[in-house]
C-alpha cells in the first residue's frame, strides 16, 4: 500500500490499518507482507488466517501460497 501511495511511510500505513474502525467495509485482513507471510491483524493473526481461508486463500505455515495469484496491482 505504501508503494502504491508513493511513500516510504510503511509503518504509518500499518498503523492506519491497525486503527481501522470499519473492518467489514475496509477489509484490511487481505493485506499481507510482500513475502507472503500473513502478518499482524488487530483481531489477531489466527482470525486473519480464518478470514482469508473463508475467502479461499491457501495458507501454509502462516504464509500465503501462490501469492502472485492474489496480488492487486494499483498501477
Amino acid at each position: 500500500m505504501a508503494e502504491a501511495l508513493d511513500t516510504k511511510a510503511y509503518r504509518a500505513v500499518g498503523q492506519a490499518m491497525n486503527r481501522n474502525p470499519n473492518l467489514v467495509t475496509v477489509p484490511c485482513h487481505r493485506v499481507v507482507k510482500s513475502n507472503g507471510e500473513v502478518g499482524g491483524y488487530v483481531q489477531g493473526e489466527n482470525e486473519k488466517i480464518r478470514l482469508l481461508l473463508i475467502e479461499g486463500v491457501v495458507i501454509r505455515k502462516h504464509k500465503v501460497l501462490n501469492l502472485e495469484k492474489y496480488l492487486y496491482q494499483f498501477r
